[in-house]
C-alpha cells in the first residue's frame, strides 16, 4: 500500500513537472511575474522529484552498467546541470520572486545563459521522458503500440518543424540572448506547440531506449525507422 502511494505520488509529480515545463517555455502566456514563479515551484518540485529518487544515486557505484543504464545517468547528469543552471541564471533576474538575488550574475550574462540552458533543460527533459516511455507502454498491445508509434511520429514531425522555425538552435547555441515571441498566436495553441516540440525530443529518448534495451537480441536499424520518419516530416514542413 505504501510503494503504491509513493509510486502515485511519483506520477503526479512527474505530470505537474512536464505541465509547468510546457507553460515555463511559453513566456508570452504567462507574463514576467507567473513566469518567475512557475520557475520557483519547478525549482522545489525538481528537488522532491529527486528526493523521491535518491535510491537511484544511492545504486550509482553499484552493479554493471549496461547500454541503457549508461545513457540514462549520463543524461540524467546533464539535466541535473542545465537546471542547476537554469535556476541560478533565472533568479539571478529575477524581480518578483526573489528580487534578492538579482545580480547575481550580471544581467546580460545571464539573461543569455538562461536563455540557451533553459532550452537545454527542455531537450534533456524531453529525451528523459522518452527513455521511459517504453516501461510506459510495456502493456499495450502489438495493434495498439503502432498506433502509438504513428501518431507519436507525426506529432514529433510537426514538433521538429516548430523547433527550427522558432529559431530555438540559435537559443541553444547562445547565438542570441532574447527569445523572438509571437504574442498573436491563442495561448491554448503555444502550450500545444510546446507539447509537439517536446515530443520530437521524447522520440530521440525512445528511440535510444528501444536500441539499449536490447538484451541479448541482435541490433537493427528498424528503431531509427521512427525518428528518421519524424526528421523527414519536420524538414518537408518546415521547407513547406
Amino acid at each position: 500500500m505504501k510503494t503504491k502511494t509513493s509510486n502515485t505520488i511519483k506520477r503526479a509529480v512527474d505530470v505537474i513537472l512536464t505541465i509547468l515545463l510546457l507553460f515555463l517555455t511559453a513566456y508570452q502566456v504567462t507574463g514576467e511575474m507567473l513566469h518567475e514563479w512557475f520557475g520557483i515551484a519547478m525549482t522545489v518540485l525538481l528537488i522532491v522529484h529527486h528526493v523521491q529518487n535518491r535510491k537511484w544515486y544511492g545504486a550509482l557505484f553499484k552493479g554493471k552498467y549496461n547500454p541503457y543504464r549508461i545513457t540514462l545517468t549520463a543524461l540524467n547528469t546533464l539535466l541535473l546541470l542545465s537546471i542547476a543552471m537554469t535556476a541560478l541564471s533565472g533568479m539571478s533576474m529575477s524581480c518578483h520572486a526573489v528580487p534578492f538575488m538579482y545580480g547575481f550574475i550580471d544581467v546580460m550574462t545571464a539573461r543569455r545563459l538562461h536563455l540557451a540552458v533553459s532550452y537545454w533543460t527542455f531537450i534533456f527533459m524531453g529525451v528523459h521522458i522518452g527513455l521511459h516511455i517504453r516501461t510506459m507502454t510495456a502493456k499495450l498491445g502489438e495493434k495498439k503500440t503502432m498506433i502509438l508509434n504513428i501518431v507519436f511520429t507525426i506529432l514529433s514531425g510537426a514538433g521538429l518543424c516548430l523547433f527550427l522555425r522558432a529559431g530555438i538552435v540559435n537559443y541553444i547555441l547562445f547565438r542570441t540572448h532574447f527569445a523572438f515571441l509571437d504574442y498573436e498566436t491563442p495561448k491554448w495553441l503555444v502550450i500545444f506547440e510546446n507539447l509537439a516540440m517536446l515530443l520530437f525530443w521524447a522520440l530521440i529518448g525512445y528511440t535510444a531506449a528501444l536500441i539499449s534495451q536490447k538484451k541479448g537480441e541482435k541490433y537493427t536499424a528498424k528503431p531509427l525507422l521512427l525518428p528518421t520518419a519524424a526528421v523527414f516530416i519536420g524538414v518537408l514542413l518546415y521547407l513547406a
